[in-house]
C-alpha cells in the first residue's frame, strides 16, 4: 500500500468512526449497521500495511475505543428494555402474591379479556 492510499484509507476511516459516534448518539441502529460493512473493509485495508502514521492510528485507535463504550452502553440499554417489556408481560399473565409466613404464590391471569357481569 502506498503512503497516499494509506493516508487515504486512515482520513477515510476517521470520518467513519466520527459518522458511527453521531449515529450511536442519535440511536440510529440502522445507520451503524449499514457503516459496519465498510468500516470492516477500511480495517481490513489498514491492517495489511506493516506501519503508519503513529499518531493518526493512536487518534483511530482512541475513536474505535470510544465508539466501542457507546456500542456497550447502547446494548445495555437494549437488554434493559426487554427485560422490562418482558416483566410488564408478566404482570399481565400473572399476579404475584405473598401470604403471612411470605410465601410467594402465582396466581394465573386469564388472558381472553371478558368480565363477568353478576346482577
Amino acid at each position: 500500500m502506498t503512503e497516499e492510499n494509506l493516508d487515504a484509507v486512515i482520513e477515510a476511516l476517521d470520518d467513519l468512526l466520527d459518522a458511527e459516534r453521531a449515529a450511536l448518539l442519535k440511536g440510529d441502529l440502522d445507520q451503524i449497521g449499514r457503516l459496519l460493512a465498510r468500516k470492516e473493509d477500511l480495517i481490513d485495508r489498514l491492517s495489511t500495511h506493516d506501519a503508519g502514521n503513529g499518531k493518526s492510528l493512536g487518534e483511530l485507535t482512541g475513536k474505535i475505543k470510544r465508539n466501542q463504550d457507546l456500542l456497550d452502553q447502547a446494548l445495555a440499554g437494549i437488554r434493559a428494555v426487554a427485560g422490562r417489556l418482558a416483566a410488564l408481560r408478566r404482570v399481565r399473565t400473572s399476579l404475584d402474591t405473598y401470604d403471612a409466613q411470605g410465601t410467594k404464590r402465582t396466581i394465573d391471569v386469564s388472558a381472553d379479556g371478558s368480565v363477568e357481569k353478576r346482577a
